[in-house]
């Protein structure tokens, strides 16, 4: 696994026999992965427009980044598809992201900060995620791919957890992103296995 997912603050840990489970029917993984890149990119733009009445410093920019980047990896990972067979599906659904979201509370604050957090915890799960497929691929391609979008969805986290401070002091920001990081374990563990990049393990191992 890549040294830097080492930073990650997720309380549980994603075993290598995940990756090696999920990329049994690759195909499947790719369209789900592609899914995932399109809703982040409307995710950013979403979150962009949402509340223009509180945009804060370097607000626009950070959003319009990540949405550049999570349509960048969107094209990439769909010729990646292409070229191994698979197409595009009309439906789709993360289990694991709709949990998450039903979390987020309603009001104008405390929704853009819940909203902020989750995102920040879905970047760094796919983050780790990510590192662990790069580690156990045997497919040079495939490895060398999850092992650039690692370092890509690293600097998402980041950036999504530095606007949560920027719209809460800090303490009511610790405690929030406390709360959500034990939901995220939870939510995680409790997904059915899968060739998903969010699927569950039944042997998930809690972090020490």
């Amino acid at each position: 696994m890549l040294k830097k997912t080492d930073e990650l603050p997720l309380l549980s840990r994603t075993p290598a026999k995940w990756a090696r489970e999920a990329m049994v029917d690759l195909i499947a993984l790719l369209i789900d992965h592609a899914f995932l890149e399109m809703k982040a990119a409307q995710n950013a733009m979403e979150l962009m427009t949402r509340w223009p009445s509180e945009w804060t410093p370097g607000w626009v920019e950070a959003m319009t980044s990540v949405a550049r980047d999570e349509a960048s990896h969107l094209a990439q990972v769909t010729r990646l598809l292409i070229r191994r067979g698979g197409q595009m599906e009309r439906g789709h659904k993360s289990y694991y992201a709709s949990d998450l979201r039903r979390l987020v509370r309603s009001g104008k604050t405390g929704e853009t900060l819940d909203r902020l957090c989750v995102s920040a915890l879905i970047e760094a799960r796919s983050c780790e995620r990510f590192s662990v497929l790069a580690a156990e691929s045997k497919d040079e391609e495939l490895g060398a791919f999850y092992k650039a979008l690692h370092s890509s969805e690293m600097g998402h986290y980041k950036v999504f957890l530095k606007m949560a401070h920027k719209m809460a002091p800090k303490e009511e920001v610790s405690e929030r992103w406390q709360t959500l990081l034990e939901a995220e374990a939870r939510i995680i563990a409790a997904q059915p296995p899968g060739c998903r990049i969010h699927s569950g393990f039944s042997g998930l191992a809690s972090a020490s």
